[in-house]
């Protein structure tokens, strides 16, 4: 059996929000840094069917699991400032 690959964005889709790029980057920047041991599930900008969804598929090391664990380590990331272009 063939394992499935997901993207940010298809996630985003499952997760029921806007998952252009532009959207994925203003959600992570809106939403991080995460605080340090708060555990992706457990943040309170989720709705309760979003949480259950990102805390089973990394309990159950599901399909999903290498993309929600992809974005919680951009939501525990500091923001990058004061780009200069």
């Amino acid at each position: 059996m063939e394992a499935s690959t997901h993207s940010l964005s298809s996630l985003f889709e499952q997760l029921g929000l806007p998952a252009g790029p532009t959207d994925i980057e203003k959600f992570v920047t809106t939403h991080s840094p995460l605080k340090p041991g708060l555990k992706l599930a457990d943040a309170r900008f989720w709705t309760t069917s979003q949480a259950d969804f990102l805390r089973n598929e990394i309990l159950d090391d599901a399909d999903w699991a290498e993309v929600v664990d992809q974005l919680n380590l951009m939501l525990h990331a500091k923001p990058i400032t004061g780009r200069q272009n």
